[in-house]
């Protein structure tokens, strides 16, 4: 620790409330924020940009705008003060948020970030600019960013997101202080919602699990009850697969859940969008839009219509991974594993599975959507995917 600077017993409070089950993580943070006065980058100093890793659901944004909040705070991370307030929601004029639909960041996502650098900060302590799709980064962009993280003015700190570190260009990793981050444990995403959204226990207890600990989606999970119907649709839908008909038809209702699924996420942001993009052009109830406003209303619908698209193959992916815990349930089953069944509301229809096959075919199955998980990912056309999926797991179901 860097002479000076006292570590506090704990910092589970204030801003770090909601980044659940990062002990370490969140000492590493907070010890750089009170460190920030103390020159030179040691153990636990400041440093001029930093790089928060983690799988998808452990919190990445979360950690990073309450790093940013916490350096704008004259206390360090109270939560309660104006500072913090805007720091977190993205109002603070001193700290900039950049988040992307698009598959990559592009360069002009990425050069407004750069002027923006060399600016003083203008109320706040620090200018702070957090970027939470950094994975995202081509060599285009990612070649314009690398000289801005090298060389910054006194008074910004960068914070890049990603999944791992090894998702982020090697040249700009090399220059960042990593801070990895783990999945929480489920009775903190539990919690979390209890705390948070007033969530029943037992509620928040299984959405929790059902999620795998992935806080957005636990949330959901746990405040949608149509959300929790379509997952236990999906997870119905290996025991249909009775034919290649069958197995067919299944995908389809797959792709529909997905479908559903993206549009009650996205339905009513692009709304708000519409009309806040139409209120700010002077045009809110105009029954005909003048040619300037049309094509801005196209670009927006354009944007809209590509993370429509996002929007359905992470759900879709989601979906797989839902399956995939049946399977991973059935083989604990099968082998007689004292562990926790992620699905322990669908003990019968796992102990009816691990009956009828054999801890090999459940591998295989397993298997079978790792394989379609990466197809879709390398943009193989989703219906052909997990109809190609639905086909194999009931071949394999045939053996």
């Amino acid at each position: 620790m860097t002479a000076g600077v006292s570590e506090p017993a704990t910092v589970a409070e204030g801003v770090w409330t909601d980044v659940v089950g990062q002990v370490a993580a969140v000492r590493t943070l907070d010890r750089a924020v009170r460190a920030a006065s103390v020159p030179g980058p040691g153990p636990g100093g400041m440093t001029h940009a930093w790089l928060i890793t983690g799988p998808p659901g452990s919190g990445r944004s979360t950690a990073a705008r309450s790093f940013a909040a916490a350096l704008q705070c004259a206390r360090q991370g109270c939560g309660e003060c104006h500072e913090c307030r805007t720091a977190l929601t993205g109002a603070h004029p001193d700290v900039t948020l950049l988040a992307t639909e698009h598959v990559f960041l592009r360069v002009e996502d990425v050069r407004p970030l750069v002027s923006v650098a060399q600016q003083r900060p203008s109320l706040g302590r620090w200018r702070v600019i957090v970027i939470e799709d950094a994975d995202r980064l081509n060599d285009t962009s990612g070649n314009l960013l690398l000289k801005a993280v090298e060389e910054p003015p006194p008074r910004t700190v960068w914070v890049l997101c990603a999944p791992s570190p090894d998702d982020v260009l090697v040249t700009i990793r090399s220059r960042c202080r990593h801070v990895g981050l783990r999945i929480p444990p489920a009775a903190d995403v539990s919690a979390l919602l209890q705390r948070r959204h007033g969530v029943d226990p037992a509620i928040a207890a299984f959405a929790a699990r059902a999620a795998g600990s992935h806080v957005g989606m636990a949330r959901r999970l746990a405040v949608d009850e149509n959300a929790r119907i379509r997952r236990r649709e999906v997870l119905r839908l290996p025991e249909r697969l009775t034919s290649v008909g069958n197995a067919v038809l299944a995908a389809a209702d797959l792709m529909k859940v997905a479908t559903e699924e993206a549009k009650s996420a996205t339905t009513e942001r692009d709304a708000a969008e519409r009309a806040d993009l139409l209120r700010s052009l002077g045009a809110e109830g105009a029954t005909s839009l003048p040619p300037a406003v049309r094509a801005q209303v196209r670009q927006l619908e354009e944007n809209q219509k590509r993370r429509a698209t996002r929007a359905q193959r992470d759900v879709l992916d989601r979906s797989l991974i839902d399956v995939l815990s049946l399977f991973r349930d059935v083989l604990v089953v099968q082998f007689g594993a004292e562990v926790e069944l992620v699905n322990a509301e669908l003990g019968e229809d796992v102990e009816r599975l691990a009956r009828a096959s054999a801890p090999e075919d459940t591998v295989r199955r397993m298997d079978a959507i790792g394989r379609a998980r990466r197809r879709i990912a390398a943009n193989v056309a989703p219906l052909l995917a997990v109809e190609a999926l639905m086909v194999e797991l009931r071949f394999v179901r045939a053996r």
